[in-house]
């Protein structure tokens, strides 16, 4: 009888943790009602046995301008094939749950998108998707919470088999509790390979920070365990005024240890460093050993809730593996932690502030302490002095030390063996008047090039393919959405001495030219003189600065007084790059591309908005934006 229960498949398609968090929630309420599951990142599994599933369930993240998740892509391909028939999923039923922010234009594309296609091949959904908003106060939870009652309910009335005593009955949650999804070995050091290094070497480094990290149950994708190379900063001079209200900067590093080959338009990620005294603090208030020796193991779980690599099994320090792995200071924790952390409250005041907060009802309320405070674990855990967590639990539940993705400012044929970045020194002040910054950031910010001190780094491909010399370019980069397009200028202007090279347009945007006009004798100095983007060569430097005169100016405003400009160049072929802050500026520069094309090639609004769209799949209308 055991062997004919349904079981539950759940897959996610994740790109910042967020619908895994999402999944496993899924997956242990589920669980609670007794149902069996089986957990899996989409690309574990195998797409072709799709038909052969009875009941899947399907939570994916959008990316991007409406990108799926890396690890969809293989899996979306596949469903896309013209050979399947509208009855290749005849029979089996599915729910979408998507993970987005409205504040982008392509609004939980993804999961729109899979819905459409998996109900185009014959599926059936079970409920109507869900749609998790990063913008609503309680952030996606607000959409998931009403949308999994429902779930239960439709399972519980398509096959009574899902949940033995119905829906509503919950198996007792110590039982559960009891259960962390890892295990960890203590070693004695007699039998630990000696582990000192000198902090110079830096095959060490890597080797620790891979040890760790193949270990951690993070789900770091595996090319994240081991650094493409290490970073040695040569430079870090501030680009804007020190009255303006903003930090930026601009870092020059070196690239040691490997040799990397990059493209202008490509991502550099890096694996900040955290605050020692923070990291010493949360291992005191844990009663922890910063110097026991520890291996990290996934748990044999029956129904594969856990799915993880096999870990090295290679013994590293505890404190190396916190520092590596854990964000303990500056990512607030999952709700899932604060039910945790109830059933090792001993303070009854405690315990019940928990509870609550892992409530239903409690939910607005511990968005408001957590997320809007963005109030670490450290905090949290001393806020609640009476809990103290197994290591296994807060190994499994600390939120991931994540590595941070920047847009390459630099051109690797201007600048060889380097790389530099345009960063913005992230603070702010949170509802309750706590002073927030960002945790990579502001450590880049501090480190001075003298110290010698060497980063991981990771090189991706970003969403700005590099352009050929021949192609005109429309760029729009304000704020630190310049970065990509200083390495497109200084690509071209190297291009343009051995050949001609096609017109630049670019428009750049800040608040005052004083104050924060970011890399201005560089922009000026191509803009003259025969450069790439003066008007000799049928280029152009346009500048909005929003606040030096009482009506407020942006990009898309010096995007519509150059009207016929733009136009030219897109009837030449030219293909639009825009790069910056993903709130409202995507959004408004391309109804501006919308007024233009409807102006000046004479349609109507809604084939202006063709045109672009056909723009877009033709592989000329680039957007990389970032909130």
């Amino acid at each position: 009888m055991e062997d004919r229960r349904p079981k539950l498949v759940i897959l996610y398609a994740t790109q910042t943790g967020n619908a895994l968090d999402a999944a496993e929630r899924v997956a242990r309420e589920a669980e609670r009602r007794g149902c069996p599951v089986m957990l899996l990142s989409i690309d574990e599994y195998d797409v072709s046995s799709l038909p052969h599933e009875d009941t899947i369930i399907f939570v994916v993240s959008t990316t991007g301008q409406g990108d799926t998740p890396d690890s969809m892509k293989v899996f979306w391909k596949f469903l896309l094939q013209r050979n399947l028939s509208k009855h290749w999923l005849e029979g089996v039923r599915y729910a979408v749950f998507g993970l987005g922010d409205s504040g982008y234009q392509k609004y939980n594309f993804v999961s729109k998108k899979l819905d459409k296609r998996l109900s185009d091949l014959g599926a059936m959904a079970i409920v109507e998707k869900g749609l998790g908003d990063d913008q609503h106060p309680s952030g996606y939870e607000a959409a998931l919470d009403p949308w999994m009652s429902s779930l239960w309910s439709m399972l519980n009335q398509i096959n009574d088999k899902f949940f033995p005593q119905g829906p509503d009955f919950l198996i007792p949650d110590m039982k559960l509790i009891d259960q962390p999804k890892i295990h960890i070995t203590y070693h004695s050091v007699d039998k630990v390979d000696s582990q000192s290094s000198p902090n110079s070497d830096l095959k060490w480094i890597e080797m620790q920070i891979e040890r760790a990290r193949s270990m951690s149950p993070g789900k770091f994708t595996h090319d994240k365990t081991t650094p493409n190379c290490f970073l040695k900063l040569i430079q870090n001079q501030q680009l804007t005024r020190a009255e303006c209200g903003k930090d930026v900067r601009h870092f020059e590093f070196e690239i040691v240890s490997s040799t990397i080959e990059y493209k202008v338009g490509d991502i550099l990620e890096v694996l900040p460093s955290q605050n020692q005294a923070a990291v010493d603090s949360f291992i005191q208030r844990c009663n922890l050993d910063p110097d026991a020796f520890i291996t990290v193991h996934p748990k044999e779980m029956n129904n594969h809730l856990l799915h993880t690599r096999t870990s090295a099994n290679v013994p590293i320090k505890l404190k190396t593996f916190v520092e590596l792995t854990m964000d303990v200071a500056s990512a607030p924790p999952r709700r899932y932690f604060f039910e945790v952390m109830s059933y090792f409250a001993t303070a009854p005041h405690e315990k019940e502030k928990l509870q609550y907060f892992s409530s239903p009802e409690g939910r607005d309320d511990l968005y408001q302490y957590n997320q809007k405070e963005r109030r670490s674990v450290l905090e949290v855990l001393e806020d609640f002095p009476s809990v103290q967590m197994p290591f296994e639990w807060l190994v499994q539940l600390v939120p991931p030390l994540k590595t941070r993705a920047f847009s390459i400012s630099s051109s690797p044929l201007a600048h060889s063996n380097q790389v530099h970045l345009t960063v913005s020194v992230v603070s702010w002040m949170t509802p309750f008047k706590r002073k927030r910054s960002g945790l990579c950031s502001t450590w880049l910010a501090k480190l001075d090039p003298e110290q010698s001190i060497y980063i991981p780094a990771w090189f991706q491909k970003g969403a700005l393919s590099p352009p050929p010399p021949s192609l005109p370019l429309i760029l729009i980069g304000p704020g630190t959405g310049c970065a990509p397009f200083r390495g497109f200028v200084e690509e071209r202007a190297i291009q343009n001495e051995s050949s001609a090279t096609a017109p630049v347009l670019f428009f750049f945007g800040c608040r005052n030219e004083d104050g924060d006009f970011l890399y201005r004798d560089f922009w000026l100095s191509h803009s003259q003189n025969g450069g790439v983007l003066s008007e000799a060569k049928g280029g152009g430097l346009f500048v909005a600065f929003s606040r030096d005169q009482p009506q407020k100016v942006y990009v898309q405003h010096k995007v519509q007084e150059n009207s016929w400009k733009i136009w030219n160049l897109l009837t030449e072929g030219a293909a639009i790059y825009i790069a910056g802050s993903s709130t409202k500026m995507p959004s408004d520069v391309l109804l501006a591309f919308e007024d233009i094309v409807s102006k000046e090639g004479g349609l109507p609004r809604e084939s202006a908005v063709r045109w672009l769209r056909t723009l877009e799949k033709a592989g000329r209308y680039h957007v990389e934006a970032w909130s």
